[in-house]
């Protein structure tokens, strides 16, 4: 019964979210190629964004507020120690052998001498932390992001990574705890500790013309950072096959290619 509610609610904001979208683009902007749904991707910003300052932003600023620092960072750690576990296992479907190793001590670590996760004396103790998902082990065998999309709810995405996450939920030792109150419970602490890391970006938003692109082309450059593991990508954020003729497209110098020659 308790099933049956949470389905209609989600159905209905779902319905909420399929009726706003679509809007009307800004004036003198120019369509990005990897975003071709541009128009539906705003719709769903716009709505994910009045959800945003009227309960997530409210929720996590309180957070901050009346909840100290101390308790903070040890439910971000018992959280980060939670997904570790995914990180491990993308590491290892990647053929990083010694990072899932090293992921598989800090869980072990953190989990016992660190209170089940409260604690990270595994950083302390040199081990470093990765940070791997599916979305990146499909993209570290070649996978292509794909076209960008603005999830209801849960944000900005792309083709690619927007299924990963299904994956990756059955990484996450909440999936395996059959307890339906504690499980489901989990998900608020976690989500208002995830707005309240991202509270000092706000400021920044209010500043630029357009906060959907630039959230939009920060995330697309954060998983292709993440993907190449830190190294400059050449791979172009369009898939050549679908996107736009490559004639039409500017070309880009290499870095240092529009540099002269120095006389000798």
């Amino acid at each position: 019964m308790l099933k049956a509610r949470y389905a209609r609610a989600a159905l209905g904001v779902v319905c909420v979210l399929t009726v706003s979208a679509c809007v009307t683009l800004p004036p003198n902007s120019q369509r990005s190629p990897q975003d071709p749904w541009e128009s539906w991707n705003r719709g769903v910003y716009k709505v994910n964004d009045k959800l945003d300052r009227a309960v997530a932003k409210p929720v996590a600023r309180t957070y901050v507020r009346f909840v100290p620092q101390a308790i903070r960072t040890g439910v971000s750690n018992f959280f980060e120690n939670l997904d570790t576990p995914t990180v491990m296992v993308n590491d290892a479907l990647q053929g990083k052998f010694l990072a899932a190793g090293n992921d598989l001590g800090r869980f072990l670590f953190n989990s016992t001498v660190g209170l089940g996760g409260i604690l990270d004396p595994a950083t302390s103790a040199g081990m470093a932390k990765n940070n791997e998902d599916f979305g990146q082990t499909l993209g570290h065998w070649g996978v292509h992001p794909g076209p960008f999309v603005e999830l209801p709810l849960l944000g900005p995405s792309d083709l690619r990574d927007a299924p990963a996450r299904v994956v990756d939920t059955y990484t996450n030792p909440r999936q395996y705890i059959h307890n339906n109150y504690v499980r489901y419970g989990l998900w608020l602490p976690s989500l208002v500790n995830t707005r309240a890391h991202l509270l000092p970006l706000d400021d920044t938003l209010q500043h630029v013309y357009d906060p959907y692109a630039f959230i939009r082309d920060a995330y697309l450059q954060r998983r292709a950072y993440l993907v190449s593991d830190g190294k400059v990508s050449e791979e172009p954020l369009v898939d050549p096959d679908t996107g736009p003729d490559s004639d039409q497209l500017p070309a880009t110098p290499p870095p240092g290619g529009d540099t002269p020659p120095k006389s000798p």
